[in-house]
């Protein structure tokens, strides 16, 4: 195992902060890589991936999951277009900004991409060079494994990671970073003011005052970070897990409950605001327009499970507590 070594200013580490929650294509792209690569299969994930193959395969949508593998196969890169920097719960937020990539980028990445691979998929070539629909294809790809494997879970993922950012918030505010950055993984070492991290590659990262977002992952299994170090600095690492993730069916009873008492799309709809999405991103995930969305949004406001903020020109959504709650299956 080789090493990346993080330099941190003094600067830098006045500047390191916890994201608000969960990434969205993050975790699309980690669990793309336990869900294909069966060397990298993590036994809490098993249940999950039995379920995934049923589910993708019953929408067709195989092809869809051997598109994605192939953009980020568990060698040493993939491109980073596909995680772009600010950190987003909403996976439409996540693919509006990678479908908006600059085909230029978009060309540099899947070139070093292609130049892993003995024979590179034939499509590479024709997404390096920006012809249309393609990159568009990707996202289709993208959204349809999202709805078959990663929004039926969207509950645990959130109360998990949730639950992790709760425990660093409280290990810095008792020891300060030092003991948030020293406890952060087992493959991390923290000796002031470099980190090392146990990677596939040996790796650099000057942070240069520009601080460091640190990023929870349910499906992440090794901490790691973007290959271009000129972008804004990440730091993905696993959550704390049990040895097995419990699926139990009362979970996927409770849902079909949901569903009749809201109606099959609201209930999506209150699944995938999480932490915040924009009336724009919860209408290409519902499917709908974005004027159906809102009504959509505006009833589970209604209802108190729905909360609902301007941020300058955006309108946020986010679950309430009892939206929360309501979808957990627990008013407790």
């Amino acid at each position: 195992m080789k090493t990346l070594r993080i330099n941190f200013s003094h600067e830098d580490l006045t500047r390191v902060r916890l994201a608000d929650g969960y990434d969205a294509m993050w975790e699309l792209v980690l669990s793309v890589q336990q869900l294909s690569f069966p060397g990298e299969h993590v036994p809490y994930f098993a249940g999950w991936r039995r379920r995934a193959v049923r589910a993708l395969t019953a929408r067709g949508l195989e092809g869809s999951l051997r598109r994605l593998a192939q953009l980020v196969p568990m060698g040493p890169y993939f491109p980073d277009f596909l995680t772009p920097s600010g950190q987003r719960s909403g996976l439409g937020d996540g693919l509006e900004t990678v479908l908006g990539t600059p085909v230029r980028r978009v060309r540099t990445e899947v070139s070093e991409l292609a130049a892993t691979f003995r024979r590179p998929p034939t499509w590479f070539n024709a997404l390096a060079h920006g012809e249309a629909g393609v990159l568009n294809q990707v996202g289709d790809a993208a959204f349809g494994y999202h709805d078959a494997v990663l929004a039926p879970y969207e509950q645990p993922l959130t109360t998990t990671v949730r639950g992790d950012l709760a425990e660093r918030s409280r290990a810095l505010a008792a020891g300060g970073v030092d003991r948030l950055l020293s406890g952060l993984h087992p493959s991390v070492r923290w000796e002031s003011p470099i980190m090392s991290v146990d990677y596939p590659v040996e790796a650099e990262l000057h942070l240069n005052g520009r601080g460091l977002l640190l990023i929870p992952s349910l499906f992440g299994v090794q901490v790691i970070t973007l290959a271009d170090g000129d972008l804004s600095p990440v730091l993905v690492y696993p959550v704390s897990r049990p040895p097995v993730w419990d699926l139990s069916q009362n979970h996927d009873d409770h849902l079909r409950a949901l569903s009749e008492l809201l109606g099959p799309t609201r209930t999506a709809a209150l699944q995938l605001v999480a932490s915040g999405v924009t009336t724009t991103a919860l209408a290409s995930a519902l499917g709908v327009s974005a004027s159906a969305a809102s009504r959509h949004a505006t009833a589970l406001r209604g209802a108190g499970l729905v909360r609902t903020i301007r941020q300058g020109q955006r309108v946020l959504h986010s679950r309430t507590g009892l939206g929360d709650a309501l979808l957990a299956g627990s008013t407790g």
